[in-house]
């Protein structure tokens, strides 16, 4: 492990003004968005999209870098590998590792990751292709009577082995644990989930030796439940996100970048503008999927000639993200 470029590949990860496409979703999940326009996903439809995203003009002046699927990484653009394509306009290729949620053993309506078996096989593999980092999502739930104590240790155990397997192959793990947004709970309830589930993560963390300043967090907002009566304002979401981090995370964590978790592009912007003005410790900036990508999509719907309008739609988010991160 060479800690010195742990932290080098960290630091440009969070370049000022810049943040993190996630451009990972599943084989089952880009389906499901391509749907929405009538489309159906192969490797080569899946590969014309995110060439459209990859080959914005300009885009690298907003990304740092770009989370990858499997099919992704192994693919080209005008005859260049993905990771290398990327890397020739100064974005950082990363790499989506686990193998997606299953249920959690007697305990109706929470998920565990799954993905650590052959991990230290994939990642030497990955890092080989070009991957400068990875990330691997955890959920957390909450409803009725969840979530359990063992749901979040789970998680958190497998986040920081993950992280530890990473770390040995000299790729930054990017540790997500999301507390979803699905429910009708209010801000207090995801407060209280929040600050449980990153303590959690961060003691294993420890556990495991993992070296902070190596690291990036991708962790959701604190915000109220899509369902809930009592939608919470931004300055709202700002204070309660900021206050519970300052509580957990360590000052030796070099970045932060939000997922958006199903807020809609404007929503993801104007929260995340509110909390980088208050700030902390950390570099706070952005790792959408959605929220950056759903515009764009739109605009596109798998045609050829609506490229370069939908590039435009694209950077045009990206541009306002980065503002948003800038606002301090």
């Amino acid at each position: 492990m060479d800690i010195s470029i742990l932290k080098q590949t960290a630091q440009a990860l969070m370049a000022s003004g810049k943040g993190i496409l996630a451009a990972d979703e599943s084989t089952k999940t880009i389906q499901r968005r391509f749907e929405k326009i009538g489309l159906q996903s192969s490797p080569e439809t899946n590969l014309a999209y995110r060439k459209m995203l990859f080959t914005t003009p300009g885009i690298e002046q907003f990304l740092s870098g770009v989370i990858l699927y499997d099919e992704t990484i192994r693919q080209s653009i005008n005859g260049v590998s993905v990771p290398k394509y990327l890397e020739s306009k100064g974005i950082l290729p990363g790499i989506k590792v686990d193998q997606g949620l299953v249920d959690l053993p007697n305990s109706a309506g929470e998920k565990v990751t799954e993905g650590l078996e052959g991990l230290k096989e994939r990642l030497s593999e990955y890092k080989q292709l070009g991957a400068k980092f990875a990330k691997w999502r955890a959920v957390i739930t909450i409803g009725e009577g969840i979530p359990t104590d063992n749901c979040i240790q789970q998680n958190a155990e497998r986040l920081a082995e993950y992280a530890k397997l990473c770390q040995e192959q000299g790729i930054v793990p990017i540790v997500e644990p999301e507390v979803l947004m699905d429910g009708s709970h209010d801000l207090a309830k995801c407060w209280e989930v929040t600050a449980k589930t990153l303590k959690a993560v961060f003691n294993r963390l420890k556990a495991h030796k993992i070296v902070l300043e190596g690291m990036v967090l991708k962790p959701n907002m604190v915000i109220s439940g899509k369902e809930s009566s009592i939608q919470a304002s931004s300055q709202e979401i700002a204070e309660a996100t900021v206050q519970t981090f300052l509580e957990v995370i360590p000052k030796e964590v070099p970045g932060i970048v939000f997922l958006s978790g199903g807020q809609t592009p404007d929503q993801a912007t104007e929260n995340l503008a509110a909390i980088t003005k208050i700030g902390g410790p950390w570099q706070l900036s952005f790792s959408y999927g959605r929220a950056l990508q759903d515009e764009a999509l739109t605009v596109w719907v798998g045609k050829e000639e609506n490229v370069q309008a939908a590039q435009k739609s694209f950077l045009e988010r990206a541009q306002k993200v980065s503002e948003a991160r800038s606002t301090r």
